[in-house]
Parts: structure tokens; sequence; C-alpha cells
């Protein structure tokens, strides 16, 4: 009896198919989640880290407990001004990529 060989697909090929192809509003709306939820996971981490609490770290920005719980469940409702706030209590410092066509455009 002949063993029958498994195929293989990376992740890449997987969101090319099930997702779309980079580029496609489809793919570029799933990335655009994908960075939002990591980025509220680093903001959960670091306030834990900090052995602060959600309404703790509401009080130094400035915001309601219910915002930072939203803001570290995904971050794609919150502003780049509250984001900035939030990494600023909790003293962490934060580095911006922007992609530009081929070239990165580094803002620190």
């Amino acid at each position: 009896m002949a063993t029958k060989e498994l195929k293989t697909y990376s992740l890449a090929e997987m969101k090319d198919k099930y997702i779309g192809k980079v580029g496609t509003q489809e793919r570029d709306e799933y990335e655009y989640e994908l960075s939002m939820d990591v980025l509220g996971k680093m903001i959960k981490t670091a306030r834990q880290e900090r052995n602060l609490t959600q309404e703790e770290l509401g009080r130094l920005v400035g915001v309601q407990k219910a915002q930072i719980s939203k803001l570290e469940s995904s971050a794609n409702s919150a502003t780049i001004d509250t984001i900035l706030k939030v990494f600023k209590a909790l003293k962490a410092e934060i580095n911006f990529n922007v992609k530009l066509e081929d070239n990165f455009v580094k803002l620190a």
C-alpha cells in the first residue's frame, strides 16, 4: 500500500487563498485588524508588567476603565493621541515604521 504525501502550505499561501492577495481590500482590512489586536495585547502586557489595573491606567491617561479595556481587546477604535498617552503613562517607548512602497521611513 503506497503512502499518500500530504501537501503543506505556508501561512502566506493560506492567507492569499482564504483572505485575499496582498493589496486587496479584504487583505488590507485583515492585516489592519490583526495589527490593532497585537497593539492592544502589547498595551495589556505593558500595563500588567507595571502592575497597574485598567482603572489605574485609565486615571493616568484621563479615560475611563472601560476605554482601557476596549483598547486592550483591540486598538482599532482608539485615536493615536490616546495610544501615545497610554504608552507615555506606561513609561513605554513606542516606535513607528511607515513603509512608502519599498522604502521604510522610521519615526521614533
